[in-house]
């Protein structure tokens, strides 16, 4: 399920923050029985900690993460302007893909005469609207490695999984937005984006 930006965006902060893991396979549609008998919604990311307590959503493992590794080291900023930027980056990124999501699941699961158009067009209006606001802030970060400071933070990941999901599962041209799509693209060239990267599989069932 690496072709989940939010299992993704977990897997890449795991790694980066040097935390080993041991990954199950499942998918949500074949294995959700499994995914169950440790999430009732039968999501991913769950993850089983050491003393078999279990996480999930991608949110809720991503604040366990960074309380393990202590403020010095967390991916998302501890308090202040930078913390409040950090989460409304993440929120775009994310507002996109949870569109995408809606989008494939639209194709997916409906007939195709039973497809909602306008709802479509209303989801592709959403991501064009959070993408140009990505956009914005990529242009006013240009020369910057990062989106905040000086090191790789949360917003970073979750823009790299959020938007080459969106590109590549909608798909959505990123063209459009030449400052993302080179941030994007220089991103998921680093080897902890690369580890986790696989082709996106729409769901059959």
């Amino acid at each position: 399920m690496f072709d989940s930006p939010f299992v993704r965006r977990v897997a890449v902060s795991m790694a980066a923050l040097g935390l080993p893991f041991d990954h199950r396979n499942w998918s949500t549609g074949r294995d959700a029985q499994q995914i169950r008998a440790y999430n009732p919604l039968g999501r991913v990311p769950t993850l089983v900690l050491d003393d078999d307590a279990v996480l999930f959503e991608s949110s809720a493992v991503l604040d366990h993460l960074d309380e393990t590794v202590g403020a010095q080291r967390a991916l998302l900023p501890a308090s202040g302007a930078a913390r409040r930027e950090a989460l409304q980056l993440i929120a775009l990124a994310t507002g996109a893909a949870d569109k995408a999501v809606a989008m494939v699941y639209e194709r997916v699961y409906r007939p195709e005469d039973k497809r909602h158009g306008p709802w479509l067009d209303r989801c592709r209006v959403q991501i064009d609207s959070a993408l140009t606001a990505l956009e914005l802030h990529c242009i006013a970060r240009q020369g910057q490695d990062w989106l905040l400071g000086d090191r790789m933070t949360q917003a970073d990941i979750t823009l790299a999984c959020c938007c080459t999901f969106t590109a590549d599962a909608v798909p959505f041209d990123l063209s459009p937005y030449p400052a993302l799509a080179a941030r994007v693209a220089r991103y998921e060239a680093l080897p902890v984006f690369q580890q986790f990267h696989v082709a996106f599989d729409a769901p059959t069932t």
